[in-house]
């Protein structure tokens, strides 16, 4: 059945049926195979996760657009980002302007009422990183230290309950920018930096031998693509890929993908039970 049909088909059967229950019937995968392309809303200034390099949009979140790509065509190429700000993944979806957004967006009771998640592939938290033969070699020697510790932390007006959840007595300094924060550290102003765990891990790989992870990470939340509600066959596909992808025969590609960016390798799937 080509398009065309499907799409005759599908107003015949919503002549029948609630608009609720139409909604069910739309087909989001058979429209992005008759595209030839899936569309991804996505960032461009956030490394690891999404920013232009070369002309390009490059960056964990674009990897695994790359992933969805080659299971839709076999072709990981077969994909075009969208550059949008944070605060436009969710109305893009809902106008139809993309397909899903993939953009290091945490997953939240209150979103979920608004999209839905795909299953998660990556589970964030907030690390500290120190400078390489500091004072402090390690999160226990920080947590002993006390009150004598200085923590620089982006400025929110969270920040002084995130990091005392880790370090209950240490001093806290938030700063404007995130290049502040790591001038606070490096003019030993401050023993560590409090951010996002793959931040750390793609700043430790930027500047080798300079900086060390404390090896203590708290406060995880979830990175999940959203798509419009009411299209389950297009939410099974995504589940599907993105779970083969880390468990199954599209792992390799995201372990290449993950050490690339974080620096890590993450477990491989074991044969036998099938559990992740």
């Amino acid at each position: 059945m080509n398009a065309s049909h499907r799409v005759l088909a599908l107003a015949s059967t919503c002549l029948a049926l609630s608009s609720l229950s139409c909604q069910a019937y739309a087909d989001k995968l058979d429209e992005v195979l008759e595209r030839g392309e899936i569309v991804i809303g996505t960032g461009t200034a956030n490394p690891p996760w999404h920013f232009t390099q070369n002309g390009e949009t490059v960056g964990f979140d674009a990897d695994i657009g790359h992933l969805l790509a080659k299971g839709l065509f076999n072709d990981p190429s077969k994909v075009r980002f969208v550059n949008q700000s944070s605060d436009a993944r969710i109305p893009n979806l809902l106008t139809g302007n993309v397909d899903l957004s993939c953009q290091a967006m945490t997953v939240t009771a209150a979103r979920a009422q608004q999209v839905e998640f795909t299953i998660p592939y990556y589970r964030e938290g907030v690390g500290l990183l120190m400078r390489a033969g500091g004072d402090y070699g390690d999160f226990d020697a920080l947590a002993q230290a006390g009150s004598e510790v200085t923590v620089a932390v982006l400025q929110n007006v969270y920040a002084e309950e995130m990091v005392h959840k880790a370090l209950p007595e240490a001093k806290v300094d938030q700063y404007q920018s995130q290049d502040m924060i790591y001038q606070a550290l490096n003019s030993r102003r401050a023993d560590a930096v409090a951010t996002d765990l793959s931040t750390l891990r793609w700043y430790l790989q930027q500047n080798p031998n300079r900086y060390v992870d404390a090896g203590y990470a708290w406060m995880p939340q979830s990175y999940s693509c959203a798509v419009a509600p009411g299209d389950q066959r297009w939410l099974n596909f995504l589940n599907t890929t993105l779970f083969e992808a880390k468990h199954g025969v599209e792992f390799d590609a995201y372990a290449q993908a993950f050490e690339k960016w974080f620096g890590e390798t993450p477990p491989a799937p074991r044969p036998g039970f099938p559990s992740p």
